[in-house]
């Protein structure tokens, strides 16, 4: 497999471009297109530069861009200087670096989606859990015993009949 300098001067010259011509369309300096064609990186002071360059370069000579940017990638993973950013202090990384430059990563659409989708089946079946406790549950278990008490009195007696009227008296 070519590397990406040598498939962008091999397209250039098939075109039968100079490097001045290109230039001045991309308004890249010819210096940075002979780096770039000698796959001289080093002249860069970060990568973003080198893959804005050769996606330009690539778009002008309708080369497939996505493929020679993963081809640039694999390359400049390879060199020392580009294989990862530069520290923004001379500090030595810590954990909650490490950390965050992961939390980075994330495709946070994909991450709302799975954490909502989570949520919302862990309270379904926190909810069916409720339910099927309260289904198989004694109904009476929280009844206290209770205390009859009749209306009218302290319910230690019971009242007297009330008295009948035209009743015939009552033989011994």
């Amino acid at each position: 497999m070519a590397s990406v300098a040598e498939q962008l001067r091999t397209a250039r010259e098939a075109r039968h471009l100079t490097v001045q011509h290109i230039a001045e369309v991309t308004n890249v300096r010819a210096d940075h297109i002979r780096a770039i064609e000698e796959g001289n990186y080093e002249v860069f002071s970060a990568p973003v530069y080198i893959r804005g360059f050769v996606r330009t370069y690539a778009r002008l000579l309708k080369l497939d861009e996505p493929k020679l940017l993963a081809d640039l990638n694999a390359e400049l993973n390879r060199t020392e200087n580009f294989a990862e950013p530069p520290p923004l202090t001379d500090q030595p990384r810590t954990v909650v670096d490490w950390l965050t430059l992961q939390l980075s990563k994330i495709d946070w659409r994909k991450a709302g989606i799975a954490f909502a989708l989570a949520a919302v089946l862990g309270g379904l079946f926190a909810g069916y859990l409720v339910w099927r406790k309260q289904r198989d549950a004694d109904p009476l278990s929280g009844v206290k015993p209770g205390v009859y008490r009749p209306a009218g009195g302290r319910g230690d007696t019971l009242p007297l009949p009330p008295p009948q009227q035209h009743l015939p008296p009552q033989r011994p």
